[in-house]
C-alpha cells in the first residue's frame, strides 16, 4: 500500500451519529480511520475528529515471527539461484528439499510460540498443514501407491496428540487397564501405525489368557497387511492383488464372527475393512474430515491415483461434517488442493490468512516448479510477482525488515524496480548508518535519483546541525555542485571567523571531488596552500596563492584574506615572489580596493572596521613595494 502524500479522499459510510460519518485512507501497512463532520443544508455545529490507526500485517511486529521472515528470506534467495537450464527432473529433489526447509522454519516458530497464548500458533499450524499437502500433491507429485504413504505421513505429523496419550498410558502402572488404552489402540489403527497397535495388544493379551488365540489372530492380520514399497521390485498391480487377498481374509474373519466376543477387536476388524459407519463412529478420534479421508483410502483404496482424490475428498467431507455445520476456510483450502486447483488454493489462502508471507513464498516455489499456468493480472504482472510485491511492500513498513524486502523486489522482473524506487524513498533515515545502508542499496542498483535525494536530505540535516564535514561529504556523494558550493562558503566563513579549518581530514582528501564546483576547488587548493606553507615550501605556496587570485578561482570577497596570507611570504628574508608575481599581486590589490572603495574618507562602514581595512591595505602596499624592489635587484643581479 502506498503512503498518502495528498489530501486523502473521504469515503462516507452510513452516519454513526447525527451529522457524523467515517472516512478512511490507506497508509503504508495500515488504514487511517477518521470521523468527519457532515453538515446537511441548514445544519450547524462544530466538533473534534479523532484519527484511529488500524494496522495491517500486525504479524510483522511479532519478534518470533520476525525470525520466520528472516529465515525464509534466506531460503527464498537460495531458490532464485537454481539454474533455469537444468532439466525439471533433476530440479525436483531440490524443490522438495526447499519446501521442507520452509516447513521446518514454520515448525521452529510454532515450537517457540507454544508458550505464548494466542491465535498465531493455530494459524501457523494451518499454514504448515496446507504447505505440507501442497508439497505432497504438487511439488513432490507422488504417484499412485506412493501418494497414500505421503498422505499417511501428512496426517500423522499433524495429529501428534496420539503419541502424547500413548506415553501417558504406557507410563501408567497397568497400561492395559488405563481408561485411554483402547482409544490409543484405535487411534493407531486409524493412522495405519500397525506395529504400534501390535505392541499395545500384546499387553492386553497377557491379561486375558482365554482370549489369547483371538489376540494372536488379530496380530496375524495386522502383520500381514501389505504396504506399498516405492523402492521395491513389486509393481503396483502386484501390490494391489496382494492387498485384495489380505482384505478378503479380514472380511472372512469378520463374517466368521472370529472377534464377536470382544467388541474392541471387532471394531478394529471393521476399521481394517474400511467400514464407513465404524469410521464415522470414531469422529472424535479422527478429529477432521481429511484424517477420515486418508484412513478410508488406506483401508479401501490404497492405490488411489492423484486424479481420483477429489471424488473421495468431497464425499468424505460431506459425510464427516454435520449437515448443519458450515465448512471453515481451512476445509475449502484443503478441498481445493485435493482438487488440484492451485489458483483456488492461493486465492482462498490470500483471503483467509492475515499476511502475505505464506501465499508469496508458496506461489514463488510453485512457479519455479513450472506448476502455475500463465496467469496474468489486469495490470500486466503475473500472480507470483503480484504476491511477492505485496509481501515485500508490507516488510518495508518495518524498521528492520525493510532490508529483506529489497531482495524480493530484485526478483520481480516487471515491477520490482519501480516498487523499490517508490518504497526506498519512504525509509526513514534516522541515523547516518541507516542512510548509508539505504545508499549502498541504491548505488548497487544504479538508482541515481534516489542516491541524490538521500544525499541531499542527509547533507541538509548535517548542515542544520552545523556538521560541515558531514554535509560536504554527503553533497559530494550526491554530486550536487550548488550545495557543495554553499557548504564550501560556510567552511570559508568559519575559517575567517576562527582562523582554522574544521574537518581537515576531509578537506585534505578531497582528490578529484574538489572539481565538483569552483568554490570547492578553491577550498581544496586554499587548504593545500596552508599545507605547503606549513612545510616551508614557500615558493610553491606563493605560486599557488597567486594562481588562486589570477585564475579567478577565489571569490573576490576572499581576496583580502589571500593578500593578508601573502604578507608573511613578502616579509621573508629570502625573496619569494618574483617581480612579475609582485606586479600581479599589486594589480589584484588595486582592483580589490577600487571595487570595495576602501579609502580613508569612506563613510559606508563603521569607523573601526574601516581603519583596520585601510591599515591592511597600507601594510600590503608597503610590503609589495619593498618586495618589488628586492626582486628587481635580485633579478638584475642574476642577469648581470
Amino acid at each position: 500500500m502506498e503512503e498518502v502524500d495528498v489530501e486523502p479522499t473521504i469515503t462516507n459510510i452510513p452516519a454513526i451519529s447525527d451529522g457524523k460519518h467515517m472516512g478512511f485512507a490507506w497508509g503504508p501497512g495500515d488504514i487511517l480511520v477518521y470521523e468527519t463532520l457532515y453538515k446537511a443544508s441548514g445544519a450547524s455545529g462544530s466538533g473534534c475528529s479523532f484519527i484511529h490507526e488500524i494496522r495491517k500485517d500486525e504479524d510483522i511486529y511479532s519478534p518470533i515471527l520476525r525470525k520466520l521472515f528472516n529465515e525464509s528470506h534466506h531460503i527464498f534467495v537460495g531458490l532464485q539461484t537454481i539454474r533455469e537450464e537444468l532439466p525439471s527432473k533433476s530440479k525436483k529433489p531440490q524443490f522438495v528439499s526447499i519446501s521442507k526447509n520452509y516447513r521446518s522454519v514454520i515448525r521452529a516458530c510454532m515450537e517457540e510460540l507454544q508458550q505464548v497464548a494466542g491465535n498465531t500458533v493455530s494459524i501457523l499450524l494451518a499454514i504448515e498443514l496446507i504447505w505440507n499437502l501442497c508439497e505432497v500433491l504438487f511439488i513432490d507429485a507422488a504417484p499412485a501407491g506412493s501418494l497414500l504413504l505421503h498422505l499417511l505421513d501428512w496426517v500423522r505429523l499433524h495429529k501428534a496428540d496420539v503419541d502424547e496419550r500413548a506415553r501417558e498410558v504406557l507410563q501408567s502402572e497397568s497400561p492395559a487397564e488405563h481408561h485411554d488404552y483402547w482409544d490409543v489402540v484405535v487411534s493407531y489403527v486409524l493412522q495405519g501405525r500397525l506395529e504400534e497397535v501390535r505392541q499395545m495388544l500384546v499387553k492386553q493379551g497377557t491379561l486375558q489368557p482365554a482370549a489369547r488365540s483371538m489376540y494372536k489372530q488379530m496380530d496375524t492380520l495386522l502383520s500381514k497387511m501389505p504396504f506399498y514399497n516405492p523402492g521395491g521390485t513389486q509393481t503396483l498391480t502386484e501390490f494391489d492383488v496382494k492387498w485384495r487377498h489380505w482384505h478378503e481374509e479380514v472380511d472372512r474373519c469378520l463374517q466368521d464372527n472370529s472377534f464377536a466376543s470382544n467388541r474392541h477387536l471387532e471394531v478394529i476388524c471393521k476399521i481394517l475393512l474400511g467400514d464407513e459407519d465404524t469410521l464415522l463412529d470414531h469422529k472424535e478420534l479422527l478429529g477432521t474430515w481429511y484424517h477420515f479421508l486418508v484412513t478410508r483410502l488406506l483401508f479401501c483404496h490404497p492405490t488411489v491415483k492423484p486424479t481420483e482424490l477429489h471424488y473421495y475428498a468431497q464425499s468424505c467431507m460431506t459425510m464427516f461434517l454435520d449437515s448443519r455445520s458450515v465448512s471453515e476456510p481451512l476445509d475449502n483450502i484443503l478441498l481445493a488442493a485435493f482438487e488440484f486447483d492451485i489458483h483456488q488454493v492461493i486465492k482462498e489462502c490470500s483471503i483467509a490468512l492475515n499476511n502475505w508471507w505464506f501465499v508469496a513464498h508458496l506461489t514463488d516455489l510453485l512457479d519455479h516448479c513450472k506448476l502455475l499456468q500463465s496467469h496474468n493480472l489486469h495490470f500486466g504482472s503475473n500472480l507470483r510477482e503480484f504476491l511477492l510485491l505485496e509481501y515485500a511492500s508490507g516488510l518495508f513498513t518495518h524498521h528492520s525488515l525493510w532490508q529483506l524486502a529489497v531482495d524480493y523486489f530484485d526478483h520481480c522482473p516487471e515491477f520490482g524496480r519501480v516498487y523499490l524506487e517508490l518504497q526506498i524513498e519512504r525509509v526513514p533515515l534516522e541515523t547516518e548508518r541507516k542512510a548509508l545502508k539505504v545508499l549502498r542499496i541504491c548505488e548497487q542498483r544504479q538508482m541515481s535519483e534516489q542516491v541524490r535525494s538521500i544525499c541531499k536530505i542527509m547533507a541538509m540535516r548535517a548542515l542544520r546541525n552545523n556538521r560541515l564535514g558531514s554535509a560536504l561529504s554527503w553533497s559530494i556523494r550526491a554530486k550536487d555542485a550548488a550545495f557543495a558550493t554553499l557548504i564550501s562558503e560556510r567552511f570559508l566563513q568559519d575559517y575567517c571567523a576562527k582562523g582554522t579549518f574544521s574537518d581537515l581530514d576531509l578537506i585534505d582528501n578531497l582528490g578529484p571531488a574538489m572539481l565538483l564546483s569552483d568554490r570547492l576547488t578553491f577550498l581544496g587548493k586554499y587548504r593545500e596552500f596552508h599545507k605547503l606553507y606549513g612545510e616551508k615550501r614557500f615558493r610553491e605556496a606563493a605560486k599557488l596563492l597567486l594562481s588562486l587570485m589570477t585564475a579567478k578561482i577565489a571569490p573576490q570577497s576572499f581576496w583580502m584574506t589571500l593578500l593578508t596570507d601573502a604578507l608573511p611570504l613578502l616579509e621573508q628574508k629570502e625573496v619569494i615572489f618574483t617581480a612579475d608575481q609582485t606586479y600581479e599581486l599589486m594589480f589584484c590589490l588595486e582592483e580589490l580596493t577600487s571595487s570595495l572603495n576602501i579609502t580613508a574618507s569612506s563613510t559606508d562602514r563603521p569607523m573601526q572596521e574601516e581603519d583596520v581595512e585601510v591599515t591592511k591595505v597600507e601594510l600590503l602596499r608597503l610590503a609589495l613595494a619593498r618586495n618589488l624592489a628586492q626582486a628587481i635587484v635580485k633579478e638584475g643581479t642574476v642577469e648581470t
